[in-house]
């Protein structure tokens, strides 16, 4: 259970709730910091899953974290860009990605009950939606539009690439 994929896996678990509370400080650069502890957790998920497969470290606890972890994360940080924009056009995108998030591991979990649990596996287009979405809360989260007086369209682009993972 304790090997370096894993570990890293519950690093990302324990970064929720210092996500959460440092997107909500009342600091002026707080929601780039949690911008930036969300991109943390989004390089360990890559991370955690490169390591397992190159040590050879994949367990069977892994396999069910890993999966836990990115839902959680995610969702967090879903319902945080809500709260914050606080309209129709981050919500119905949002409601869509969370509740195909909560489907298709549903339909993983039954897959396996069933012994076909390799009819469900991630696909490159889930790859796609993942990498969409991960960029899309990054500048969602962090709100910028310019960087030291460069316009740099970060919620702009977040927009575009949360109705994209939603549509993949």
């Amino acid at each position: 259970m304790w090997t370096v994929p894993n570990c890293i896996t519950l690093f990302r678990v324990i970064l929720i709730p210092v996500f959460v509370v440092v997107y909500f400080l009342d600091w002026r650069w707080a929601h780039e910091a949690g911008a930036f502890i969300f991109w943390l957790a989004a390089i360990t998920d890559w991370f955690d899953g490169y390591l397992a497969r190159k040590l050879q470290q994949s367990t069977p606890f892994g396999a069910f974290l890993d999966p836990v972890a990115d839902k959680l994360i995610v969702g967090a940080a879903l319902l945080m860009i809500t709260h914050s924009y606080a309209n129709l056009w981050i919500t119905l995108p949002s409601i869509a990605l969370l509740v195909r998030e909560i489907y298709v591991s549903a339909l993983r979990e039954w897959m396996g009950s069933n012994g076909v649990r390799d009819a469900v596996k991630v696909s490159f287009i889930g790859k796609a939606k993942t990498t969409a979405q991960m960029l899309a809360l990054i500048g969602l989260l962090s709100g910028l539009e310019t960087f030291m007086g460069i316009t740099i369209y970060w919620v702009s682009l977040g927009y575009i690439l949360l109705y994209f993972s939603a549509v993949l």
